[in-house]
Parts: structure tokens; C-alpha cells; sequence
């Protein structure tokens, strides 16, 4: 039985062969609509989402299966005080998958040692949030055909962005990857990963503050909002929040065929004129979740999708 916590616990082998399947799923929806016929999924929200939970579920539909769950943390036995390792227990008496989000970093992880199904780590505080990072991969390799010699601009909060942790230690194991990591003094990459990740695998990457001076040499942009949950007052959240906001004139700077993503919800970090833009796939990138959740589910379950 497998878990998935973060993105290193695939190979890249067993990465390409689920974006495959899921790339299968989105031409031939129709051949997978009973791969679960019976099978349950339950999904535990211990934090409030809408695209990751919805997208889950809608998978788990789409295969013919059934979902149960919780969406908020007071819905559940954990305002009782149950524990993760508890709740997990008893979620194995009842489903046959989890898909887990947490707010405390390190609780899915938790769950999937004390459980008798397999657990998919749907977001744990600042730390991983793994099935976005395959989100983010199924766009890049079906919008731009390669995961390989790219040039990506990370924006925003990356010192508390999980997205942007995930993808990272995702995207350095393809050859000719070089990051430009775009935020204020504030909201800087994590140390670890600066020196863990990516100076220990020698990857480039140059760390600037402005936007503008990132867009020209950019063949994916990567924004993100900052995230007011993550701070301790208020007071930050206000001075940071609007430290970047991608708009028509900056677009104007990148090359014809840079991609924009971004894992969702926006708040205001890009101008609703944007949207219009073809290089802006981010409701495009919402779409694939649920094609590459499908295949994760399928590859967890451990179902043979050749004899479908």
C-alpha cells in the first residue's frame, strides 16, 4: 500500500506514467467512468478549500465512485479533541482512499502511518501540497509539451507557499530547470530549501524583488497570493498583501509564449484583465487537477487501467 506525502515519492518514471494516464483520462473520459464503481473516498478537511476538495471529489465521481467526509475541522470529532491518528483509524473502517488537509505540517503524515488505506497529503500547513504540484506538472508538460530547459518565476509569498515548496522539489529533477525567485525581504524562500534543495542539487535560481525586471526572460510565471491565514498579525498581512499585482502592462514585458499559473483561490495579486489573456491557464491548471487526481486515485488503488 502507498501513500503519497510529497511529489519525491514518485520517481520521475512513475511521474511521467501517472501524467500519461491522466492525459488518457482527459481524451477518454468515458473508459475510465466505472474504474470505481463501490470504491469510497473520504476526504478530511481540516481546513477550508474549494478547488482541491471539490476536485478530489469530482474525480472520485468521474470513476464511478462515492466520497464522504468532512470540509471543516468543527464538522468533525476533532473539536472533541480526537487525534489525527484516531480519526484515521476509524476513516480505514469506512473508505477505501483519504485525501487529508491539515494545517499542522506533518499530520498527514501521521495519518498514513496509523492507517489501513492509503492517505494522499492534500495540503499540511506550509509545508507540501503534493497533488498540486502534479496539477502544476500535467499543465507545464501538456501546455508546453516538456517539464525539461525552462526558465520559471516563482511570485509572492514563497516562504509559506506550499505550491511553491512542492513544485520545486518536483521540478529540479528535470534537467535545465533555472528558478527566479520573485518576493519581498519579507516572504523570501525558506533556508532549507535554498540550501537543501536547490543549492545542494546545484540548481540556478537568482533571488529579485521586482516583477518587472523577472517577466522578459520567463517561460513559466508561477503567482501566488499572500497568504493571510499564515500570518501572526495583521499588521503584515496589510503591508504585504498587495506587493504584487500582475497586470496587462506587465504581461506586455513577457515573451508571446510564457505561460501564467496559479494555484488559486486569487485574491487580488492578478488584475482581472489578465484573464483574457491566452498565456493566463490558470482555470485551464484547475481543469487538469481533476484529470491527474483521477489518475492518482487509479495509481493508489492499485486498479489495472489496461484491462479498462
Amino acid at each position: 500500500m502507498r501513500h503519497l506525502m510529497s511529489p519525491l515519492d514518485f520517481s520521475v518514471e512513475e511521474l511521467d506514467k501517472l501524467l500519461d494516464l491522466a492525459n488518457d483520462i482527459e481524451k477518454f473520459p468515458g473508459k475510465y467512468a466505472h474504474a470505481c464503481d463501490g470504491k469510497k473516498l473520504a476526504t478530511c478537511f481540516y481546513e477550508p478549500s474549494t478547488r482541491t476538495r471539490l476536485s478530489f471529489e469530482a474525480a472520485m465521481l468521474n470513476l464511478g465512485g462515492s466520497v464522504l467526509g468532512f470540509s471543516d475541522a468543527a464538522c468533525s470529532s476533532a473539536s472533541k479533541g480526537e487525534s489525527v491518528s484516531d480519526t484515521i483509524r476509524i476513516i480505514s473502517c469506512y473508505a477505501d482512499i483519504c485525501a487529508m488537509r491539515h494545517p499542522k505540517e506533518g499530520a498527514p503524515l501521521v495519518a498514513s502511518q496509523k492507517s489501513r488505506i492509503p492517505v494522499i497529503n492534500a495540503g499540511d500547513g506550509g509545508h507540501q501540497h503534493p497533488t498540486q504540484t502534479l496539477t502544476d506538472l500535467l499543465t507545464i508538460r501538456s501546455l508546453k509539451g516538456r517539464l525539461s530547459n525552462m526558465t520559471i518565476g516563482l511570485c509572492g509569498d514563497l516562504k509559506f507557499g506550499r505550491t511553491v515548496h512542492s513544485l520545486i522539489n518536483a521540478l529540479i529533477r528535470y534537467p535545465g530547470i533555472r528558478f527566479v525567485l520573485i518576493s519581498p525581504e519579507e516572504l523570501k524562500i525558506p533556508s532549507y530549501i535554498r540550501e537543501d534543495v536547490l543549492r545542494a542539487n546545484n540548481i540556478p535560481f537568482e533571488e529579485v524583488e521586482r516583477l518587472e525586471d523577472a517577466m522578459p526572460d520567463l517561460d513559466i510565471l508561477y503567482m501566488t497570493r499572500v497568504q493571510k491565514e499564515r500570518f501572526f498579525n495583521e499588521e503584515d498581512y496589510v503591508r504585504l498583501k498587495n506587493f504584487y499585482i500582475l497586470t496587462k502592462a506587465k504581461m506586455d514585458l513577457a515573451k508571446d509564449d510564457m505561460l501564467v499559473l496559479h494555484p488559486l483561490p486569487r485574491v487580488n495579486e492578478i488584475s482581472v484583465e489578465v484573464d483574457d489573456d491566452p498565456r493566463a491557464v490558470y482555470f485551464r491548471q484547475a481543469q487538469y487537477g481533476v484529470y491527474v487526481r483521477m489518475a492518482l486515485i487509479l495509481t493508489l488503488l492499485e486498479i489495472d487501467t489496461a484491462k479498462l
